[in-house]
């Protein structure tokens, strides 16, 4: 896919001003920059490292089935942009990169040059749902990335734990917002968020909302116990979901309802991968926990 054919898909998903430009020279505030190395601003290459873990929820699933929590020692990661991925466009990543034993990731020489909404680390691999993790997001300055992207995380969705919550929405619910084109989260797209404070701790009993009214039905709150889900408020786990259509990509921003202090984040989906991101206040991630 061309950069023209990427430029059309903004316009026609409503982006060509809110995000599918290349941005200013604005600093970029939304990711840990203590430590990490100014990049050449002719060259617009970076590097982008962090930690990738087993959502907490699954893992403790496994721990509650007796089971060892799987590793992700060596599973190939992706550094991509959500947008294109929706799209699919060929052009989407921008990096690649293997996993160490204890889930570490460094990829270098990423060029942003191209970069319109955010950054992400892809994880897929066997037993695993394709998630795609947000770890840079423009919309807190409108730029591109001019940093090294450091200390951040990306999340892998065990197919058990993808299946619990499908379980817990229940087919009918999924089949309904997809018009019988799904029976599964991964095959309807799907975006699977947090809610946390500024200590990076869960918020319970809060909502978030989309900047399109006709979304707000597509969300719904897992109970921390995965017996069914909600659209009243967060569990104690600060975990939302957002049921895509199985149809054409979707862009729109989520935020938290009342709560100036939380940025409206860009959300991309489209069948077959889930959208991880964490909605915390300011403009800067808490630091990992």
């Amino acid at each position: 896919m061309k950069r023209p054919f990427l430029l059309a898909s903004c316009v026609l998903l409503g982006l060509a001003s809110s995000g599918c430009g290349s941005g200013g020279p604005a600093p970029d505030p939304g990711f840990q920059t203590e430590d990490a190395e100014s990049v050449d601003l002719d060259n617009l290459r970076i590097r982008v490292s962090g930690q990738a873990q087993v959502l907490p929820e699954a893992a403790r699933l496994f721990t509650a089935l007796g089971q060892p929590v799987p590793s992700l020692g060596g599973m190939p990661i992706l550094v991509e942009e959500p947008l294109r991925v929706a799209v699919n466009d060929v052009n989407a990543t921008f990096g690649t990169g293997v996993l160490q034993e204890d889930g570490a990731f460094a990829v270098t020489e990423v060029p942003v040059r191209e970069v319109h909404q955010g950054l992400a680390v892809g994880l897929s691999g066997p037993g695993f749902v394709r998630t795609v993790t947000v770890v840079y997001d423009s919309v807190f300055t409108g730029a591109r990335p001019r940093t090294d992207v450091i200390e951040s995380s990306a999340w892998a969705l065990p197919e058990s734990f993808h299946d619990a919550l499908g379980t817990a929405m229940g087919e009918p619910l999924l089949r309904g917002h997809t018009e019988d084109r799904a029976h599964t989260l991964r095959d309807a797209g799907f975006a699977l968020g947090r809610v946390v404070d500024e200590n990076g701790q869960p918020r319970a009993g809060v909502r978030v909302v989309p900047d399109r009214s006709e979304l707000t039905e597509r969300i719904y709150y897992p109970t921390a116990d995965l017996n069914g889900v909600n659209q009243v408020g967060t569990s104690a786990d600060g975990l939302f979901l957002y049921v895509h259509t199985a149809g054409d990509a979707e862009t729109f921003r989520l935020g938290v309802e009342g709560e100036e202090a939380y940025v409206a984040r860009n959300v991309a989906v489209a069948p077959g991968w889930g959208l991880v991101l964490t909605l915390y206040p300011g403009l800067h991630p808490p630091a990992s926990r």
